[in-house]
């Protein structure tokens, strides 16, 4: 009978070691001002004449995004391919030079998982502390400071939950109608939905989430170049002929370690124990790492108390760390699928910017009325009938006027709609027009021009050609 083994490999906890450099400091500086602006900007007033008076609000009811001055409608849908597109040509970019560095400084699961992991070292101490606690049975001291800590944690998680919905409706109404019981049932079960996915994630799973749940673990090595910079081991001077062996009587100092062949590694484990993933990265680069450069920050400090040269871990390319003669690891961007990411990235987001400088103050959709395409009136006229569909996009109630152009201007009947109409800021109308050809001219129209002129800007009218439809395009269709 054969044995099977286990459906799923069990959990090796992790138990990092904290450390000073500055990778450690730059990831310390990235976590608070993601923080700051994640949870300040719900707060954060701006005048509005329109709407509630917060900076950044997704507002679904009105169906408006505001983002301090700039409106932003789902007719504006390019906007959001546009900037999907740049986010995905950015990453790419940015893994072909140095690796996963957005997963190690800017991920979201990486921010949560720091923020825990200082929780967890302020409650239940450094690592050798820890692993204590963790062994020990349960008792007032491992309820006070393990509880307390994942205690905080939750705390954490829910005013994520909290602010992540913030953003999509007015702040300060949200918290007074949450803690009141007056908020929306949907508001009470998103919350605890992101309260529990986040602790979950940051709290409990951790680095299982880098290494099993996202994807990018798994593809980003076809972005890797022989160029790109990672953490990578200096493994000629680490091991030397002999390999690496820990400091003792003969081989402490590191003349007497090259004389019996051994490399400048002292096999402290300091790179794996500070690693939030858990990454010998002395075996190579591997898909769990997520380049946050705490191992680095380790091996020199390592080096510096042993008085050697920094750099035995370093941010470095497999071509130059594998060279005879490595030299200073630097940028090289020279390469065909860096400068394609980069062209790219730079041809679409001009291509935003531009879209967003140029966008008009209204949006005007107009759509024929085809059922039928058009009438024979008593008069001997023929009509065609439009729907003129005017978005006011400004903060402002506007006025608009409906003109016609290449027909007569009394050609255009607006049955009983005012003409100029008054739209509220934000708001929409669908407006029903007619317009009336004698035969004679209908028979020479193909198409014309709606002139939609608003008062505050009537130097620039968004002009929409249209069709004209009459007997005589029937007759060219059959023919």
């Amino acid at each position: 009978m054969s044995e099977t083994g286990a459906l799923y490999q069990k959990r090796i906890p992790i138990y990092t070691r904290s450390v000073k450099g500055k990778f450690r400091n730059f990831k310390t500086g990235v976590l608070i001002l993601a923080f700051s602006i994640f949870f300040g900007l719900p707060w954060l007033p701006w005048h509005r004449s329109s709407a509630a008076a917060q900076a950044l609000m997704f507002d679904l009811e009105s169906r408006r995004f505001f983002i301090f001055d700039l409106v932003v409608y789902p007719q504006d849908i390019f906007w959001l391919a546009l900037l999907l597109f740049i986010a995905a040509a950015f990453l790419f970019f940015v893994t072909g030079l140095v690796g996963r560095a957005w997963c190690g400084y800017f991920c979201f699961q990486t921010l949560w998982l720091d923020c825990f992991m200082f929780i967890e070292h302020f409650f239940q101490g450094e690592r050798p502390a820890r692993m204590r606690l963790a062994k020990q049975s349960w008792n007032a001291e491992k309820i006070m400071k393990v509880g307390g800590s994942h205690l905080v944690m939750l705390l954490v998680s829910f005013w994520t939950g909290f602010t992540f919905i913030a953003y999509f409706t007015y702040a300060p109404d949200f918290f007074i109608n949450f803690f009141h019981g007056a908020a929306h049932p949907t508001a009470y079960f998103s919350v605890l939905t992101l309260t529990l996915t986040t602790y979950a994630a940051g709290g409990v799973a951790r680095e299982q989430i880098c290494t099993y749940i996202c994807p990018y673990a798994r593809f980003q090595s076809v972005m890797y170049e022989q160029d790109t910079l990672a953490p990578s081991y200096d493994l000629k001077r680490g091991e030397g002929a002999a390999g690496r062996v820990a400091p003792k009587a003969g081989i402490k100092t590191q003349e007497e370690r090259q004389s019996k062949g051994h490399g400048d590694c002292i096999d402290c484990g300091f790179c794996v124990q500070v690693c939030p993933t858990g990454v010998d990265i002395r075996k190579g680069l591997q898909y769990q790492c997520i380049s946050c450069g705490l191992c680095v920050d380790a091996c020199n400090t390592i080096m510096d108390s042993l008085g050697w040269k920094r750099g035995l871990i370093r941010y470095d390319s497999e071509r130059n760390v594998h060279s005879p003669a490595p030299a200073k690891p630097q940028l090289k961007w020279k390469n065909l699928k860096v400068i394609g990411y980069a062209t790219a990235l730079i041809v679409m987001s001009a291509a935003l910017v531009y879209n967003i400088g140029t966008r008009s103050d209204a949006e005007v959709r107009i759509s024929q009325v085809r059922q039928p395409l058009f009438i024979h009136l008593s008069d001997e006229k023929i009509r065609n009938r439009y729907e003129v569909h005017i978005v006011n996009k400004t903060e402002h109630d506007e006025s608009y006027t409906i003109k016609v152009h290449g027909i007569p201007e009394d050609a255009l009947n607006m049955g009983v709609e005012p003409n100029p109409m008054t739209i509220r800021a934000g708001k929409d109308r669908r407006v029903p027009v007619k317009v009336d050809l004698d035969e004679h001219l209908a028979e020479k129209t193909r198409e014309f021009d709606f002139v939609i002129v608003a008062k505050s800007n009537p130097e620039t009218p968004v002009v929409r050609s249209v069709h004209f439809n009459a007997e005589h395009q029937e007759n060219d269709e059959h023919h």
